[in-house]
């Protein structure tokens, strides 16, 4: 296929070309602003009070936006799904039912797959809401609500292809996402329910009792001389060594270690344990949530905990990846 034609017209930049496309995305984003208005709003609360679910359509360019937003609602706390409209019509509309939420994205707003649903939509009693760059359209027409995401012109150099539009109704989806989350009072521990895959996941739903150090910890006496703690602190490579006490556990830190060479000199190997230990450790319950703990030890600028149930511990838990031998 040639485009020889086309090339002769190439803006001698391509840098340009690439600032030009991102000023005008801009532009048909923030044009949008004005527009989140009354049906904005009352499409919010209405879908608040839905018991089902929202059923996100759309066709082309469209159609992927859609899924996107559909994946944004439902990773949010808004229960979504995806359904492509021309399948729609060849059975799977049998997914909808009457509590459903239909939210169909059309830039015409005349897309035939889509405008088809109506009938059916309109008579199983769904409330529809629209998504179009042409508010007299049949598919706006025929909305419960209608978000407006026109833009004055596309992206492209042609004037054709979906860019500007298709940046503007992703970004109407993400505002009316984010609207339904905080009316939810959706916290970062729903998030982490819905994405246990995730850092975030990992880290709010975690337990410290899943990823403590339980195996040879670094024990040593009070009583024992300061090279056996060090050996016990180098074959754990925790950085710290517990000590048992008639009053709980204590620990000493490298910081204990390098801080005792500086203040006795030459009298440094005539210390034991109970010379520099720490009698207070910082410590927290097995039950506690990982987030927690390093949030914490980011507090007390510490890298390690004690893990422990009624002043008797379990484990260690570090702000680092567990040392490998």
């Amino acid at each position: 296929m040639s485009f020889s034609n086309a090339m002769s017209n190439a803006p001698r930049s391509h840098a340009e070309a690439g600032r030009r496309v991102l000023i005008a995305e801009a532009r048909g984003v923030t044009d949008l602003i004005e527009r989140v208005g009354a049906d904005f709003n009352a499409a919010v609360e209405d879908i608040l009070e839905s018991t089902g679910r929202v059923i996100v359509c759309g066709m082309g360019k469209s159609g992927l936006v859609g899924r996107k937003i559909a994946a944004t609602l439902a990773s949010t706390g808004t229960p979504s799904f995806f359904m492509h409209p021309a399948e729609a019509l060849h059975g799977d509309l049998g997914m909808a039912t009457a509590d459903d939420y239909f939210l169909g994205i059309s830039n015409s707003g005349e897309t035939h797959e889509l405008t088809s649903l109506l009938p059916f939509l309109l008579d199983n009693g769904n409330h529809i809401l629209a998504m179009t760059g042409n508010t007299a359209s049949t598919l706006a027409r025929n909305a419960t609500f209608h978000l407006d995401v026109s833009v004055a012109e596309e992206a492209c150099s042609l004037n054709l292809a979906p860019t500007t539009s298709s940046t503007a109704t992703l970004a109407m989806g993400d505002a009316l996402a984010i609207a339904l989350m905080e009316a939810r009072g959706f916290a970062p521990e729903n998030f982490a329910r819905l994405h246990p895959g995730g850092s975030l996941g990992r880290r709010l739903l975690e337990r410290v009792n899943d990823l403590m150090i339980t195996e040879d910890l670094p024990w040593v006496a009070a009583t024992d001389n300061i090279l056996e703690v060090i050996r016990q602190m180098t074959k754990s490579q925790l950085g710290m060594a517990l000590v048992g006490t008639p009053d709980g556990p204590a620990i000493i830190t490298d910081g204990d270690i390098r801080r005792a060479v500086q203040a006795h000199d030459d009298a440094f190997f005539s210390l034991v344990a109970a010379d520099i230990m720490t009698t207070t450790p910082t410590m927290v319950a097995p039950t506690s949530r990982m987030e927690d703990a390093l949030a914490l030890m980011d507090s007390k600028q510490i890298s390690s905990v004690l893990v422990a149930l009624d002043n008797k511990v379990l484990g260690i838990v570090t702000s680092q990846p567990a040392p490998r031998g």
